[in-house]
C-alpha cells in the first residue's frame, strides 16, 4: 500500500485534541508530528477536519450464516465503514449458532473473504456446550456471549449450574444479555390476555420491564463477584441498573463492566407512537428518565462502552403485529453521526465519544494495537467533517434491509474518509474495490 500522509488533521485521541500530520506506511501509523514531509507518500489534505481512531463496535448481528435475507457480513460491514466503524465483534445467534470451535473458525474464514471491517466473533455459551467452551483458546475470539434473556436465535441459557460453571471456567470476557425470562413471560401473558397478539407497542418497555432487567443483571453480577469472572453486561436500558457498576477504579482494573447502546441513548418510550415496532429492541427502549440516567452513568464512567447492537430485520418482518415483530434494528452506519449530534447538542465531548467507542472497547477486550492513534498501531482512522449537514434517506441507506430508524433525521456531521489498516476503504460516499480487513488479535 505504500505511504499515505494526512496533512492538517485535528486528532481526537487519549483525552486531547491536537493539530498534527499523520504518516501511514502500509498498515500502520508510522509517524505523528507537525509539518511531516515525505516525497514518497500520497498526500491527503484533510483540511482541518477531525481524525478519530476507527470505532470498535463490540456488539453487532450481521446475520450470516443462515439469516442473510436480513443482512450479511459484506453488506453490513460495508455500511459500518461508511459509519466510521472499522472493527466489530459479531454475535453467535446465527444459523447455525456459533457454539462450537468449528463453527467459530468457519465464521472467521467467511469474514476473511467478505468483510470490509476488522472482525472477531463471540463464542456462544449454551446449556450444553460447557466441554466445548473449555477447549476454547483465550486468543481465538473476542469473548464468550451468554443470552440470559431470549432473543433472535433462541440461545437462552437458563441452567443456573451451567451458568456458574461457565463463569468459573473461562478467563475470557463473558458478555451477557440480561433479562429475566420468567418475569417477561408473566408480563407478556397478562398483556396477551387483554390485547391478544396485537399488543400496543407502547407496552414493550413494561413487558420487558425494569424489573426483568435489574433482576437478571444484579443476579449475574453477584455470581461474577462470587466466582471472580470477568463479566460485561451488554446494552443497559434502565437507570436502576447503573447503580450496579463502579467508577472509582480505572477500566483496566474492573472485573465488572457495562455497555450502553445508541438507541437507548437516543430514543425513549415516547417515540413508540411515531416509530412503532421499528424501535422494538430487546432490552426495550424505556422512559426518558431511564435515558437521562444512562447518559449520567456514561459520563461519570459507570458505563464503559457505547455500542450499536446492530440487528437488521426486513421491513416486512418489523411491520408485523407486536408478538410477531422481531426485536432489533440496523444502526452501524448512523451510530457515530448520532453521537456527534449529541456532541453538537452539548451532551458529550468529542474526547469522551472516542474514549467510549474506541479506547475502552480495546482495553476491555485486550485488542492488540487498535483503538488509539499511536505510532506503531494499525492505521484504523476516521475523518469527520464536523459542520456538514445531511439527511438520512432511503437513497443513502446502505443496510441490506433497506431502512433505518433514523430516516428523515438530519445529522450535522459527516464521515468523509475511513481507513482500515492503512487502506482508504471509504471516501466521500465511494468504496474501494479492495478490502483490507483483518481478524483481530489480542494481548492476553
Amino acid at each position: 500500500m505504500g505511504k499515505i500522509l494526512l496533512k492538517n488533521a485535528i486528532i481526537v485521541n487519549e483525552n486531547t485534541i491536537v493539530e498534527t500530520d499523520i504518516l501511514l506506511q502500509d498498515d500502520i501509523i508510522l509517524k505523528i508530528d507537525k509539518d511531516i514531509t515525505d516525497e514518497n507518500a500520497r498526500v491527503i489534505d484533510v483540511e482541518g477536519n477531525y481524525v478519530l481512531p476507527g470505532i470498535i463496535d463490540d456488539q453487532v448481528h450481521f446475520r450470516e450464516p443462515g439469516l442473510t435475507h436480513k443482512g450479511d457480513v459484506a453488506s453490513e460491514s460495508r455500511a459500518a465503514i461508511a459509519g466510521g466503524i472499522t472493527t466489530y465483534m459479531e454475535q453467535p445467534n446465527t444459523n447455525p449458532q456459533t457454539t462450537t470451535i468449528e463453527k467459530l473458525e468457519e465464521k472467521h474464514a467467511m469474514a476473511d473473504k467478505s468483510s470490509y471491517a476488522n472482525y472477531s466473533f463471540l463464542f456462544g455459551g449454551t446449556n450444553d456446550n460447557l466441554e466445548e467452551l473449555k477447549k476454547l483458546d483465550k486468543n481465538a475470539c473476542s469473548g464468550v456471549k451468554l443470552f440470559l434473556g431470549s432473543s433472535t436465535g433462541n440461545m437462552l441459557v437458563d441452567n443456573e449450574a451451567v451458568i456458574e460453571s461457565i463463569f468459573r471456567t473461562t478467563d475470557m470476557v463473558i458478555s451477557a444479555h440480561c433479562e429475566d425470562e420468567t418475569t417477561i413471560k408473566n408480563n407478556l401473558a397478562a398483556y396477551k390476555e387483554k390485547y391478544g397478539d396485537d399488543i400496543p407497542i407502547k407496552y414493550h418497555g413494561l413487558i420487558r420491564s425494569e424489573e426483568a432487567c435489574y433482576l437478571s443483571s444484579s443476579k449475574a453480577i453477584a455470581l461474577a463477584e462470587k466466582t471472580g469472572a470477568r463479566f460485561h453486561v451488554f446494552h443497559l436500558s434502565t437507570g436502576k441498573e447503573t447503580s450496579l457498576f463502579r467508577n472509582d477504579i480505572p477500566l483496566a482494573q474492573k472485573k465488572i463492566t457495562s455497555e450502553v447502546c445508541l438507541h437507548h441513548l437516543w430514543f425513549s418510550d415516547a417515540d413508540y407512537e411515531t416509530k412503532g415496532t421499528h424501535i422494538k429492541w430487546n432490552p426495550a427502549v424505556k422512559t426518558a428518565k431511564d435515558r437521562d440516567q444512562l447518559w449520567k452513568a456514561l459520563l461519570d464512567n459507570r458505563i464503559d462502552v457505547i455500542a450499536t447492537d446492530h440487528a437488521p430485520h426486513t421491513l416486512e418482518e418489523k411491520n408485523n403485529v407486536y408478538t410477531s415483530a422481531p426485536s432489533g434494528g440496523p444502526l452501524v452506519q448512523h451510530a457515530l453521526p448520532a453521537m456527534l449530534e449529541a456532541h453538537h447538542n452539548g451532551k458529550i465531548s468529542l474526547e469522551k465519544i472516542v474514549e467510549k467507542m474506541c479506547h475502552n472497547p480495546a482495553i476491555l477486550f485486550q485488542i492488540e494495537k487498535r483503538g488509539y492513534i499511536r505510532e506503531g498501531y494499525f492505521a484504523d482512522l476516521v475523518v469527520v467533517k464536523m459542520n456538514q449537514s445531511w439527511e438520512v434517506t432511503k437513497e443513502n441507506i446502505l443496510y441490506k434491509c433497506g431502512w433505518s430508524p433514523f430516516e428523515e433525521t438530519i445529522f450535522s456531521s459527516e464521515i468523509t474518509h475511513t481507513f482500515v489498516n492503512g487502506h482508504l476503504a471509504y471516501e466521500n460516499g465511494n468504496f474501494s474495490d479492495k478490502r483490507n480487513a483483518r481478524r483481530l488479535t489480542f494481548n492476553r
